[in-house]
């Protein structure tokens, strides 16, 4: 027999909450494959059975708050085999034949790991219907998540069954359907309902809350002040879930009178459409909401003649792109200087976490890309030790990676500053909104010929408007204005980088 345990937490981390058991006691399990989710107050956790075998008891029922090196259950091992053979006792010799086959050769489709805090997505389109024969890494469906879009491949060749459909909420570790073989997809589409039970016990979840709240909702309840009565709780034994807990702070950031909520939606006009948001269009909305609602933003603006830099480049660019076999672009000198200033005024290099400001003694600066699914912000790590073709190159694959669906969490979390370029589209000039929990944004516009006063001349001159939103609970004017000014400084005289001036 071995020992279902709880494994270490992380730092800091005392207890967890049991999410979800995804077996039954007496079902047949085998080794390193997931049994039960956890939930802390910082991540979802997933454990796995120790061994081959049946799962032969289940010490901690969901809900239970459980510590580091609890038992949770147990595996009998060796037993796996002997589940099966009861099968044939309860049935037809022909219909038991046909069950253990279809059993077999049936491979269930779950929903993949998203990434550290998304526990969940929505279901995209199926490229392939129930029944159709599929191949084995064959992309099946795209789950959205708040973040970004995860692809899941056919498990190996057969016949596929849905069990989720488009739009649908899912989990990690979550059944969406299954790949059959040898005629078994006949049999499978009558068990595809059972997964539509759970909406079921949904609104009896409502009525009958647990008012245990795991970890990680309290603390999503605690720093929103949330009502947890007015929580809709779609969890087992009707608790509420850390998604349950999020959406509700989008429910409550989007209505800011508690009876403006319309009991239906309007009636479209002759020449309109009703399309439902994405999942990220949802998060990227909220979020931005959120980031308005709890910071003091403040824009302060400067506008830099570009002239030099763009002498520089138009004198390198040839040798640059020959040397390094990439092309010498405007982003690489913002992201020097905005280092350099990063350096000289730490406090727009930091966050606030309660009643603390965490200084960030290295520079991941988060760059700004606009897709077809909406604004993404992957993360240049370490800019500060990059070269000007580093920096290009790593921001010419992340851009690439964003506009192809290919970013992975780790390249979206963790920015310590944003730079955001809408002169791209032609912007003259913005008000950029924080990337919360950063203290600090620039927004670089659109180069125009403008006429200037130069020494007591007028002259025509490549300008920029430049913006720099901050927090003004940690970022003071004085050093928000010093900090643009360094910025508009290392553009116009690039020299002096190179003396550290």
């Amino acid at each position: 027999m071995a020992d279902i345990l709880t494994p270490a937490l992380g730092e800091s981390v005392t207890e967890a909450t049991i999410a979800k058991w995804t077996k039954k006691v007496g079902d047949a399990v085998k080794k390193d494959e997931l049994l039960v989710e956890l939930e802390t107050d910082k991540v979802s956790l997933e454990v796995v059975a120790p061994a081959d075998g049946v799962l032969g008891a289940i010490n901690a029922a969901e809900g239970d708050t459980v510590a580091p090196g609890t038992v949770l259950g147990s595996v009998t091992e060796g037993g796996a085999a002997a589940a099966p053979a009861a099968a044939p006792a309860k049935a037809a010799k022909g219909e038991a034949k046909a069950a253990a086959a279809a059993a077999a050769s049936s491979i269930d489709i779950t929903v993949p790991v998203m990434g550290e805090s998304v526990a969940e997505g929505s279901m995209g389109k199926w490229l392939k219907k129930s029944g159709e024969a599929v191949k084995k890494d064959e992309l099946l469906v795209e789950i959205e998540t708040d973040k970004v879009a995860v692809e899941v491949s056919a498990p190996a060749d057969g016949v596929l069954t849905i069990a989720a459909d488009e739009g649908a909420t899912v989990t990690p570790g979550q059944k969406i359907g299954s790949v059959s073989g040898s005629g078994a997809a006949a049999a499978a589409p009558a068990a595809a309902p059972a997964p539509a039970a759970a909406p079921a016990n949904s609104g009896s979840a409502q009525v009958s809350k647990n008012e245990t709240l795991s970890p990680a909702v309290q603390r999503v309840v605690a720093e929103n002040n949330l009502d947890p009565k007015a929580i809709s709780a779609t969890g087992p034994k009707g608790n509420i879930t850390k998604g349950d807990a999020i959406a509700a702070i989008g429910a409550a950031a989007a209505a800011p009178a508690p009876a403006a909520a319309p009991s239906a939606p309007r009636a479209l006009a002759p020449r309109e459409e009703r399309v439902k948001m994405t999942r990220l269009r949802q998060t990227i909305a909220r979020r931005l909401k959120e980031s308005q609602n709890t910071a003091a933003q403040l824009t302060t603006f400067n506008e830099v003649d570009m002239t030099n830099v763009m002498a520089l480049r138009a004198q390198y660019k040839e040798v640059f792109e020959k040397r390094h076999g990439v092309k010498l672009g405007f982003m690489s000198f913002f992201t020097k200087a905005v280092v350099a200033a990063l350096q000289e005024i730490p406090a727009v290099n930091a966050e606030i976490d309660g009643t603390d400001i965490i200084y960030k003694n290295h520079y991941d600066i988060g760059v700004a890309v606009g897709t077809d699914k909406g604004l993404v912000v992957p993360v240049l790590r370490d800019a500060d030790t990059l070269s000007l073709a580093g920096i290009e190159k790593g921001i010419g694959a992340l851009g690439k990676a964003a506009r192809d669906g290919d970013l992975t969490m780790d390249q979206l979390q963790g920015g310590t500053f944003t730079i955001t370029n809408g002169g791209t589209y032609g912007s003259l000039m913005s008000t950029p909104i924080l990337n919360a929990p950063q203290s600090g944004i620039l927004g670089m516009h659109n180069i125009v010929q403008r006429p200037m006063a130069i020494n007591g001349e007028v002259k025509i001159r490549p300008m920029m408007y430049l913006a720099l939103s901050y927090d003004h609970r940690i970022v003071d004017g004085k050093e928000a204005v010093t900090f643009l000014v360094r910025i508009k400084e290392l553009l116009e005289d690039p020299q002096r980088a190179l003396l550290d001036l």
